[in-house]
Parts: structure tokens; sequence; C-alpha cells
């Protein structure tokens, strides 16, 4: 099968999105599908790494999203319970230079809008709301989708940029996401309304057994981004009734005055609970391909999910460019794109037993090994954030 020049991607989230704009910059007609009547993101902060930050530039966009972005000095880890510092990393020069690019906090949304606008400029992009793909059927000669309004589209190519429910992926496995009995609140507060002492140029973690509670500030430090998660031991397979704020103020009831008064602010809100998904061995046909968390749902705690969805789209931009077929593309984008994202999975398991780590053993091992580590020590990150492969490398801007 030889290259195609219309492409369908399925999902208009920050990973759809990306795909979409680097796919259209080609020269392919993209129609990206949204089952919402409106693009726009929900949710409300987000971190993006040097390596997401290396794809965003690689895509062209990075400059419109450092306009919108706060850039933290440092993460400090913090004893949730006591109230007492960790650990922390610097996100001064040094971190730069090992990384090529600095570490932002930004609103989901506003991540969301710059993509949105990207998109909107280039006339062979064609957007439709309202339109829920349920079923994915591929042909010899295309693919067809079944949408939940009752239309049917064809196109040459798809890209399955549907989320943890995705129906791209159906092609693949029958597996639904895994269940982690974790559950995220996530809310923001206006900093004029934040009552705690705390310095808002820093990113925080506070961590303890079965919990932790993240803050950061957005939008030019206007507001406050909180996200508690904590362990809900009523957890049921068969319900959703479970993960409370009656049960989060019980999780967190033994925390320090801080967080106490942090979670005045928690809201019924922006309620998750976690979930990822079994790592695939196989996520692309000749025509089909998934992306983001339809490939690779994972849990958030090492801030990785827009990471490497935006990964995703650059390499696969980039097999899109460098190949003669649509079907070589996807097929070297799968290889490139398999191991890493299943590595990004079980890190993110890991680092999740590891941050909320209950037995008393576990929780000395872990705080001694986080007291006696540099600020500036970022060996253990190289693996996440080290650029990997570049085929079309772009410089990062000096001027942060």
């Amino acid at each position: 099968m030889g290259n195609v020049e219309e492409v369908i991607v399925i999902g208009g989230g920050i990973g759809g999105l990306a795909a979409a704009y680097g796919i259209a910059k080609l020269g392919k007609r993209v129609t990206v599908l949204e089952q919402a009547q409106q693009f726009g993101e929900v949710g409300a902060g987000l971190q993006v790494g040097p390596n997401g930050l290396r794809a965003l530039d690689e895509l062209g966009v990075l400059e419109d999203v450092y306009k919108l972005a706060v850039f933290p000095r440092k993460h400090i880890f913090m004893d949730a319970l006591g109230g007492t510092e960790l650990s922390a990393v610097e996100f001064g020069d040094k971190f730069k230079e090992s990384f090529g690019y600095p570490y932002i906090v930004i609103h989901r949304s506003d991540l969301h809008h710059v993509l949105l606008e990207h998109c909107r400029t280039l006339p062979n992009i064609t957007f439709l709301t309202n339109h829920k793909v349920t079923n994915v059927e591929e042909h010899a000669d295309f693919v067809e989708l079944t949408c939940a309004n009752g239309e049917t589209l064809r196109a040459e190519a798809v890209v399955g940029a549907d989320g943890i429910h995705s129906a791209a992926r159906k092609l693949f496995t029958q597996a639904g996401p895994v269940p982690s009995k974790y559950v995220a609140y996530r809310f923001t507060v206006p900093m004029d309304e934040m009552t705690i002492d705390i310095d808002w140029d820093e990113k925080l973690t506070w961590i303890g057994p079965g919990i932790h509670l993240v803050q950061y500030p957005v939008r030019h430090k206007s507001v406050i981004n909180q996200v508690a998660v904590f362990k809900s031991y009523r957890y049921n397979a068969e319900s959703d009734d479970w993960g409370s704020i009656d049960e989060l103020r019980e999780m967190f009831k033994d925390c320090c005055p801080t967080i106490q008064e942090s979670l005045k602010f928690v809201q019924e809100g922006f309620v998750s609970k976690l979930h990822d998904i079994e790592s695939l061995d196989q996520w692309s046909t000749n025509r089909v391909t998934l992306l983001g968390d339809s490939a690779h749902a994972m849990l958030q705690y090492l801030a990785q999910g827009a990471c490497q969805a935006l990964e995703d789209a650059a390499c696969l931009v980039d097999k899109l460019r460098s190949t003669s077929s649509v079907a070589a593309a996807f097929k070297e984008y799968e290889e490139e794109r398999i191991p890493r994202t299943a590595q990004v999975q079980r890190g993110a398991r890991k680092w999740g037993e590891i941050k909320h780590a209950e037995d008393e053993v576990t929780r000395l091992l872990r705080d001694t090994i986080m007291l006696n580590r540099r600020p500036d020590d970022y060996t253990y990150l190289e693996w996440l954030y080290k650029e990997r492969k570049t085929a079309h490398p772009a410089k990062a801007p000096d001027n942060r």
C-alpha cells in the first residue's frame, strides 16, 4: 500500500490535535472527530517535562506554549504526615543543560487551546463534533468508522486517539482498563484565597501512606492547581460507590496542618477513578494506529500521560514524513513507541507503589534515599527525559 492523502484522527484531545497538526503540515487532508459537542479539555493543571517540550518543539508550537506556562524553580517532595522536606529536584540551568528543555506546569485547557488554534490555521484540517466513534472496521482500501450519531465515515488511514475507552483499540484487544483502586480529586484555588505559607515558585508533592497531594501554580501564578490522591479501601469492582470526599478526608486526617488547610478547598468537581491498561504487543495495522491513552493509558505518577501522547505524535509525524507508505510508517512508529511507552507505564506503577508505601520499613528506606540525594542529581531521570531519537532535531529556545 502506498502513501495516503486523507487521514481521520479519532479524538480531539491533546494527543489527537498534536497528531492532526503535524500530519496536516505534511500536506495530508485531516479530519478530527470529537465526541463532545465542542472542542475543549476538562481538568485542571498539567505538568510537561523536557521530553514533552521536545515533542512540542518538533511540532512547531513550543513558543506559544511557553507564553502560557509557569516555570517552577524546583520540585519539592514533602512528608505529608510530618510536614518536613524529603528531597528536591532543581529545574535550573543544569537541568536544562542536561535535558535540553526546562520543566513547565500549565493549565490543561491552555495547552489544548494552543494546539487547537494552530490546527485552525491550516485549511486542510476539518473538525467534526458530536462524532463518538463506536466501531472501526478496516478494509483493503479504506477504513470505515461508525459513529453513535448514526453517521458512517471512510478514510484511507485512521489514528485512534480516543482515550482509555478507545473504540479503535478493540482492533487489537478486548481487554479494558485496569483499576488501581486509587482516586484523584483535582481542584484549583485562586491565589488570593490561599491561606498557607508556601513559596509558589515551586511545585510541591506531599507523600504519605496511601495518599499524596500535588500543588503548583498555573495561569501566570493566579491559580493554584491541587490534586489529592488516595487509595480507596472501599473499592468495589461492581459499583462506583467508593472514593467519596468523606473517604478522602478520612485518609488525609493524620496529615500536617498545611495539607489540612489546603484540603478545605476540595470539591466534588473533577473526580477520577485512576486506571491504566496493560501494555500492548501491537497497536497498528496497515491503515489504523493508536496514539496516547488509547494505546498506553498510564497512571499519573510520573506526570507522563500527555508527554507520552506528544512523543507519539512527534514520532508518528516523523515516520509519515520519512517513509514511502502509511503501512511502513505505522509499523516503524509502533516498533519505536511500544517499548518506550511500556517502560513508562511500568515506571508509573512502580513510582506509585513507592510514593504511597504504607509499611514503615519501606517508607524508612524510601525517605533515607530521598534525603541523601542531591537536588541537581538527575541520573535517575535520564531514562525519562533524555533525547532518544530525533530525525529532525529542533533547537530548544534559550530564553528560559
